[in-house]
């Protein structure tokens, strides 16, 4: 009887970092900045790696697939933070969230998968360099891309439809600025011991083995490089997957501090180290790859120069 007169929630609220609302507007400001520069740093990197005939390798074919993805993967979460500023409201619909969590789902596990896809590539590049042509074939390159598709998607849908059979009652508040699993699962009134051990099993499955391949990768690529005779050597080899590493430890450490403990246990801390791999991480990848690689920087003020030269010329 009492299951029969609960409400069924059919929105939920999303309170944010803060409920004050001069807080508000510093925090619209600031996802409203990073959202831009996300975008536009992404872009550029996409459009320099197209234009650039010399970037046509695996290596700048990969970095491209991530940019794409960092796009995708902020613009799942930050929009629907900042139009519900603008209008003056906290809901989403229940269909908005389920959708929302499929895409986050979808969209961080694939960027796991391109991260350990380009921690091989390095592999391949400095241990195998005179067979590296043959290894990343182009036809390969694309399989390394389109099965890691296939397989977040798959694993997103698993998630959502075990999420769509719970059930909601009216405490539908969420303290979090999207709908995060974690904190949805916290507001359910039916038992989510299903959804928990799926957590641990299939998310591990799907996490564990690029996280994996990314050790055993620089583990490879350790050993082989102490080998070099000379420093310069060794720095030269190790430049090339700096970029790569500080990414890899922004993203993962940030991930495994929130995903490694049962959703009940979810916290502040939590939502703040959520915040740090959905809206940080994609902003700084463009400066960190392009800070640190001669070829994108080059790459980049081409492109930046010819844009000049043609407007100047029209104008």
């Amino acid at each position: 009887m009492g299951r029969k007169n609960q409400t069924i929630a059919t929105e939920f609220l999303l309170l944010g970092f803060s409920e004050q609302s001069e807080q508000e507007e510093v925090v619209f400001g600031l996802f409203l900045g990073v959202y831009m520069v996300t975008i536009s740093g992404n872009l550029l990197i996409i459009l320099a790696i197209s234009c650039d005939s010399h970037l046509h390798t695996p290596m700048y074919f990969f970095l491209a697939n991530l940019s794409s993805v960092d796009i995708c993967f902020s613009s799942v979460t930050i929009p629907k933070a900042l139009v519900n500023h603008m209008v003056g409201s906290k809901s989403i619909s229940y269909t908005e969230c389920m959708t929302q969590i499929y895409f986050f789902i979808t969209f961080i596990n694939m960027d796991s998968f391109l991260l350990s896809v380009m921690a091989y590539d390095r592999y391949v590049a400095i241990c195998h360099p005179l067979h590296y042509t043959l290894m990343m074939r182009p036809r390969l390159c694309v399989l390394l891309v389109a099965i890691p598709w296939v397989i977040t998607n798959l694993h997103a849908l698993l998630h959502t439809l075990l999420m769509v059979r719970l059930t909601f009652c009216s405490h539908n508040a969420v303290h979090h600025f999207f709908c995060d699993p974690y904190p949805i699962l916290k507001l359910s009134c039916s038992d989510t011991f299903i959804n928990d051990v799926t957590a641990f099993t299939v998310g591990g499955l799907t996490s564990v083995p690029p996280f994996m391949c990314i050790i055993v990768s620089y583990a490879y690529i350790l050993s082989h490089v102490l080998k070099f005779p000379s420093i310069q050597g060794i720095r030269k080899a190790l430049s090339t997957c700096g970029s790569h590493l500080t990414v890899v430890c922004l993203f993962y450490g940030a991930i495994l501090g929130v995903y490694m403990h049962p959703s009940s246990t979810y916290s502040v801390q939590d939502m703040v180290a959520t915040a740090i791999f959905t809206v940080v991480t994609p902003m700084v990848n463009p400066f960190i790859y392009s800070l640190r690689n001669h070829d994108v920087k080059g790459a980049l003020k081409k492109l930046i120069f010819r844009r000049l030269s043609s407007s100047k010329f029209y104008s």
